[in-house]
C-alpha cells in the first residue's frame, strides 16, 4: 500500500490570517512534498499566488465554498488528484466563510475510490484576535469553526493587550471546552502540532450549516491602469463596512500593491507579483445590495471606468 498523507484542514474567519500561517509551515516544511488545496468564495483566486513555491502542489477551488453542493464534486475530485502524487502533506485552506463539520462526508468518498490514503490529522482554526470579540457575536460561522476546531491558533496575539487576549481565550473555551489554544505572531509560532495527536475526539458526522442559501454575495472590481493610493482608499472606506472581506491586487503610484481589508483596517503592501489588471475581490455583508454602493462610491472616489462582475 501507499504510504499516507497527513491530511489537515485549515480554518478561520476571513481575514483571520489562514494565508499567512500556511506560509510560515511550508516553510517550516522545506524539504517534504507538500500539496495545497486552497479555497476562495470569489471566481478570481487571490491568496494562491502568495504561497506558491518551488515543489509545492497547489490546486485553487474559486466560487464557493468546497463544504457546499456548489463545489463538493470539484473537493472530492481534487483530493482524488493529490492522491496520486504521494504527498508527505496536504494542506486544505477553506474559504473564511466555510463550516467545517462535513469533512468526513469528503473523506469518506475518496476512500471508495482510492483506500485509505489520507490519514486526517485534525482541523486547525486561525482566531483572528483583533476582531474576534466582534465577529463571534453576531457570526454564527466563528462559532461552528471553534467548535469543530482540534488546535486554536490566536493570530495577532501581539497587536492586542493581554486582558483582551485572555477574554479571547476565555470565549473561545466556552464554546470549545477542551481545544488546545497557542498564540502566533505574524503567522510564527511552534508547529510541533506536526508531530502531536489532535485527533482527541472524532466529532465528524454532525448536520452541516453549508448551503446554497446561506452563500455569500461575492464581486470581483477590475480596473485597468494604476490610481492613487488616496483615492482607491477613499473608495475602500466608503464600501467596508458593508463587505466582510476585501483583497486583491491594485497597481497605485508606488507600483504594485497586495490590498486586504479586514474589519475596518486597510492595509496596503508592496509586492512583485503582478496582474493584466487590478482585481479586487468583495465578498458583501449585504448581498446585492453592496452593487449600487459599490458603484456609486467608485463614482464618487476615482470617478474612472471599471468593470464588476
Amino acid at each position: 500500500m501507499s504510504k499516507r498523507t497527513k491530511l489537515y484542514l485549515l480554518t478561520g474567519f476571513l481575514g483571520a490570517g489562514k494565508t499567512t500561517f500556511l506560509s510560515k509551515v511550508l516553510q517550516d516544511l522545506e524539504g517534504s512534498k507538500v500539496a495545497v488545496i486552497m479555497n476562495e468564495f470569489g471566481k478570481v483566486g487571490i491568496d494562491g499566488s502568495l504561497i506558491k513555491k518551488e515543489g509545492m502542489e497547489l490546486l485553487e477551488l474559486n466560487s464557493g465554498s468546497i463544504f457546499c453542493s456548489c463545489l463538493q464534486l470539484s473537493f472530492v475530485s481534487a483530493l482524488v488528484e493529490i492522491a496520486d502524487r504521494e504527498m508527505d502533506y496536504l494542506f486544505v485552506e477553506s474559504s473564511g466563510l466555510a463550516d467545517p463539520s462535513n469533512i468526513g462526508d469528503f473523506l469518506d468518498a475518496v476512500m471508495v475510490v482510492k483506500g485509505d490514503i489520507y490519514d486526517y490529522s485534525g482541523t486547525l482554526c486561525i482566531v483572528d484576535g483583533v476582531n474576534f470579540l466582534d465577529q463571534v457575536k453576531d457570526i454564527e460561522t466563528v462559532q461552528r469553526q471553534l467548535k469543530f476546531a482540534h488546535l486554536v491558533i490566536v493570530a495577532k496575539a501581539d497587536l492586542i493587550e493581554a486582558s483582551e487576549l485572555a477574554d479571547v481565550k476565555a470565549k473561545i473555551r466556552e464554546i470549545n471546552g477542551d481545544v488546545p489554544i497557542v498564540e502566533s505572531i505574524n503567522g510564527t509560532m511552534n508547529y510541533n502540532f506536526l508531530e502531536q495527536n489532535l485527533m482527541h475526539r472524532d466529532w465528524m458526522g454532525e448536520e452541516t450549516t453549508n448551503t446554497t442559501e446561506n452563500r455569500p454575495k461575492t464581486l470581483t472590481l477590475t480596473f485597468k491602469g494604476p490610481t492613487t493610493k488616496v483615492k482607491l482608499g477613499s473608495f475602500l472606506d466608503l464600501i467596508k463596512k458593508d463587505s466582510y472581506r476585501i483583497k486583491g491586487f491594485f497597481e497605485l503610484e508606488d507600483g504594485w500593491n497586495q490590498i486586504d481589508v479586514v474589519g475596518k483596517k486597510i492595509d496596503y503592501k508592496k509586492t512583485k507579483l503582478s496582474r493584466p489588471n487590478s482585481e479586487i475581490v468583495i465578498i458583501s455583508r449585504i448581498g446585492n445590495q453592496i452593487i449600487r454602493p459599490i458603484f456609486s462610491a467608485w463614482q464618487e472616489t476615482v470617478g474612472e471606468e471599471m468593470k464588476l462582475k
